[in-house]
């Protein structure tokens, strides 16, 4: 089983969760952050540190979707290991819906 990212993260990209990776599986991008389906060893300790319950397994029934495009964009963004604040605007777009279709970027964030 893999983790994978949803777009509850898109404009708030917290960071809590890549502290505990013990593989560096995340990948970031200029408003989220992903994890490489290759790379993730299905520990589970991300899951919890997501505060916007983000992350996923790859048991849920949108999986084969978002698996697909947490490893296409883990394949073109840096790895990102260490926690950083995250965006100043996150509360505001929390809640969000739509979020992947109305703000997502497949530009590069800055890595590590």
């Amino acid at each position: 089983m893999a983790y994978f990212v949803t777009e509850d993260c898109i404009r708030c990209k917290f960071t809590d969760c890549v502290d505990v990776c013990p593989v560096d599986c995340f990948h970031e991008g200029e408003n989220m952050i992903v994890i490489d389906p290759d790379e993730c060893i299905s520990c589970g300790a991300c899951e919890p540190q997501c505060p916007v319950r983000a992350i996923q397994p790859d048991t849920r029934p949108e999986a084969d979707r978002w698996l697909e495009i947490n490893a296409t964009y883990a394949r073109r963004w840096p790895t990102i290991t260490r926690r950083r604040p995250h965006v100043s605007d996150a509360d505001a777009y929390r809640d969000q819906d739509e979020k992947f279709l109305r703000w997502f970027s497949d530009k590069p964030g800055r890595g590590d």
